[in-house]
């Protein structure tokens, strides 16, 4: 059985992670902490074999906690949860030793899938033998993909997370100028994501007809994506 310690300052939150932890299979929900500094107090407390840390906690943030359990020795595995605006801090926690992150909102076959990929990692490692170097590297691969498909030689999965974020938090059709406006990017990057975004079915594509011209191209998030 995998222990997990669901961390989010967030308490209902936390406990729908919690919930979807304990409905995959060989995971357990053994403790919750709602800031930094009860995170550290539980890993102290008891040891877990996989924390699911939020970035953004009220007293420090997930990439402070990772450094800071490297620091103390503690060798814990970690996902981070974080929005998409954060990827890039994120990235710096990778470097610290956490496995990957999961972008709000995630909804629980995205969790599935990382904790399904750590588990087979697990048991891969376990085996251990020169043999089973591929199927690991797999297993890492499939750990640090991002939720959406492979992306393009060229394409940046932090720049893909931001568009999709700019999309999914609008509350209706927006135009890719608005898109890059919300994203902080130009509007040709954000065309171009939009573009892979639409083809692989993560966004949907409407065009709105004025009185003359060209019509304009919106877009929206594709639901159940």
């Amino acid at each position: 059985m995998i222990d997990v310690l669901v961390v989010d300052d967030d308490i209902r939150v936390a406990e729908i992670n919690t919930a979807y932890v304990a409905k995959v299979a060989g995971f357990r929900v053994v403790a919750q902490a709602h800031s930094a500094a009860e995170a550290l107090g539980r890993i102290a407390e008891r040891s877990v074999d996989l924390i699911l840390l939020d970035h953004h906690l009220p007293d420090e943030n997930g990439l402070s906690v990772v450094r800071e359990l490297r620091r103390l020795g503690h060798q814990t595995d970690v996902i981070m949860v974080t929005a998409a605006r954060d990827v890039t801090t994120v990235q710096a926690a990778m470097r610290h030793g956490a496995l990957q992150y999961l972008i709000k909102p995630f909804n629980f076959a995205g969790l599935r899938a990382k904790l399904e990929a750590y588990a087979t990692l697990r048991r891969t490692l376990d085996r251990g033998g020169e043999t089973e170097q591929s199927e690991v590297d797999r297993m890492f691969g499939a750990l640090s993909a991002a939720s959406a498909p492979s992306l393009p030689k060229g394409h940046s999965s932090a720049t893909a997370a931001l568009v999709r974020q700019a999309v999914m938090n609008a509350d209706g059709p927006l135009s890719a100028q608005e898109i890059a406006e919300n994203a902080g990017m130009s509007r040709q990057t954000a065309q171009r994501y939009l573009k892979l975004l639409e083809r692989t079915g993560q966004v949907r594509l409407t065009l709105r007809y004025g009185g003359t011209g060209r019509p304009e191209h919106r877009y929206t998030w594709a639901a159940g994506t």
